[in-house]
């Protein structure tokens, strides 16, 4: 059965472990609970399992506990201290997005990869490209630079108004600021793996 929302967000924030972290700013200023529910005008039963991971906070709500303890939002979605990235993303945990939401027939379809990781090098897709007649696709341009690898089918990418085909093994790395547009080009499915990076300064 796939995900409902509420599961997924669950999984996702669970890797955050925020409601340890927010046990350990109440201890340390030595907080019962009640007390810091005056504070921040919650409940000590809501602040209880948010502690103990049973109720998923609202941005306003770790703003208001965040105020209190006068940190930023972002101690909540840091990784420990001195620890080792190192991130799993499942097969089925993730997600199949279509290009751009409101694109009547999306050029590509592509699941993030790397999500679960924070401060990211780089992102990572898993991308179809249906098949699409020449010259149908919309250029686009992002900062940084893009690599990409066909694992099946064939991909035609357009760079300064040139197309080129690309072939199951075949890969391409290119500066992404500038315009650029893809599409399949095989009648039956192309996928290709997605890298792109951010841009240097």
């Amino acid at each position: 059965m796939p995900e409902t929302g509420e599961q997924t967000i669950r999984r996702v924030l669970s890797s955050y472990d925020v409601g340890r972290k927010l046990r350990q700013l109440r201890l340390r200023k030595k907080l019962a609970l009640a007390d810091l529910g005056k504070h921040t005008g919650l409940s000590a039963s809501m602040l209880s399992q948010l502690e103990n991971g049973r109720l998923v906070p609202t941005l306003a709500t770790l703003a208001r506990i965040a105020m209190v303890f006068d940190v930023g939002l972002e101690h909540f979605f840091a990784t420990r201290r001195g620890q080792k990235l190192f991130a799993i993303v499942r097969h089925k945990e993730r997600i199949r997005f279509p290009e751009r939401p409101d694109a009547p027939s999306p050029a590509y379809f592509f699941e993030c990869l790397a999500y679960a990781a924070q401060w990211k090098g780089m992102q990572a897709y898993l991308a179809d490209f249906p098949h699409r007649a020449p010259k149908t696709e919309q250029e686009h341009l992002h900062d940084g630079a893009e690599f990409i690898y066909v694992l099946e089918g064939s991909l035609a990418v357009r760079f300064e108004g040139e197309e080129h085909i690309l072939k199951q093994g075949d890969s391409v790395y290119f500066d992404s600021s500038e315009p650029h547009a893809y599409r399949g080009a095989a009648k039956g499915s192309t996928r290709a793996l997605v890298v792109t990076t951010p841009p240097r300064f």
